[in-house]
């Protein structure tokens, strides 16, 4: 199984998040000749679903080593040199959506278990992870706990490298929550406020006290956590009425010192102290996680070595992932593409990388199960 033909292959597949449909049939058919039983099913409905997901299994027993990607991938956006869904090779790259994000990443692993017929394997593969992931890796992971399925190990083919194929491991990431506050006053004449309940004022008091919040300094793995204020809303286009709701957005990323539940609480008594007739609706989108170095980054770091001579950092930098989801169950690590042009305009990867990441995820999977 050849990962550039099959990189191809499925960016040919249009999967704009959530996906289903003709890329599932595109890697089910890759993965049929190897060995691997798979299940295809649909969860969810609007607006955060119907979403496809996959679950591939060869083999039984021993070392259980699992796979975990996604097929759907963002909007292309327009001025692409060529289509962003007809694959073209220039100078040695491969163009298109989903080339590095990551389409080809599952091709080289597809590639990788063709040449190591031996071992279980498994691959969980969704078509939401670019969207809010609620019926994709979750499902998933439930659908796996029914069949009595647990990999010991997991590793996410998601574009980590940095400036060279291998430089970069991530053992864990940053969690994320999202909180709306809206602050309820009551509409009036600017020339009578006695008469009216200005929301703005307050509103702007409890986002000073919340931004003026020094969570944590970081530690030996993550950055410091961050609270930022991402969008402020009143809409009074009127200029002699004082409004009757102002309403903000808040985004938190915060590393493993912190719980999302818990950041909820302390914005929610920051803004009820300000402002108590407020609405709050906080979402927390992932934990913090942390593989510790050990056996799994070893083992990843080992094949990057043997394949491509390089040294590769251990770091938890960067958005959120389904490693998030997967973390809950086994140990996990990701390890991928150099992400320079993922989501952007004429998404690219070079030939050579994919031949080179397909090596490496075999010496992962022949470490595996030596």
């Amino acid at each position: 199984m050849d990962a550039i033909a099959l990189t191809k292959a499925l960016i040919a597949a249009e999967s704009v998040t959530p996906a289903r449909g003709s890329v599932f049939d595109v890697l089910e058919a890759a993965l049929a000749p190897l060995g691997f039983r798979t299940e295809r099913f649909i969860e969810g409905e609007a607006p955060d679903g119907p979403v496809e997901n996959l679950l591939a299994v060869r083999g039984d027993g021993g070392t259980h080593f699992a796979f975990a990607g996604h097929l759907d991938v963002v909007p292309p956006g327009s001025g692409w040199t060529s289509g962003a869904f007809e694959p073209e090779v220039r100078g040695g790259l491969l163009y298109g959506r989903g080339a590095v994000d990551m389409k080809g990443a599952i091709a080289a692993f597809v590639d990788a278990a063709s040449r190591v017929p031996g071992g279980m394997v498994s691959l969980i593969i969704t078509g939401d992870e670019e969207g809010p992931a609620t019926f994709g890796t979750p499902r998933l992971i439930e659908r796996m706990a029914e069949r009595g399925l647990r990999p010991h190990m997991c590793l996410v083919g998601e574009p980590t490298s940095a400036q060279r194929l291998g430089d970069t491991i991530k053992i864990g990431r940053r969690g994320s929550t999202v909180i709306d506050i809206s602050v309820i006053g009551q509409q009036g004449h600017v020339a009578y406020p006695h008469l009216a309940d200005n929301p703005v004022p307050r509103l702007i008091r409890a986002l000073a006290e919340i931004d003026a919040i020094d969570l944590d300094a970081g530690n030996a793995w993550f950055q410091p956590s961050n609270i930022e204020v991402i969008d402020l809303e009143v809409g009074n286009r009127a200029t002699n009425v004082i409004p009757a709701r102002a309403s903000a957005r808040i985004s938190i990323r915060f590393n493993d010192e912190q719980r999302g539940p818990d950041l909820i609480a302390r914005v929610e008594e920051i803004v009820r102290r300000h402002a108590p007739a407020s609405e709050i609706n906080g979402r927390v989108y992932g934990e913090a996680f942390l593989t510790q170095p050990g056996t799994l980054s070893s083992l990843v770091a080992g094949a990057i070595r043997a394949k491509l001579g390089v040294e590769a950092e251990l770091s938890t930098t960067g958005g959120t992932s389904d490693a998030r989801f997967l973390s809950k169950i086994c140990p996990v690590v990701e390890f991928g593409l150099i992400n320079a042009t993922m989501h952007k305009l004429d998404e690219a990867v070079a030939l050579a990388d994919l031949e080179a990441l397909a090596d490496v995820y075999e010496e992962v999977l022949r470490q595996a199960f030596a």
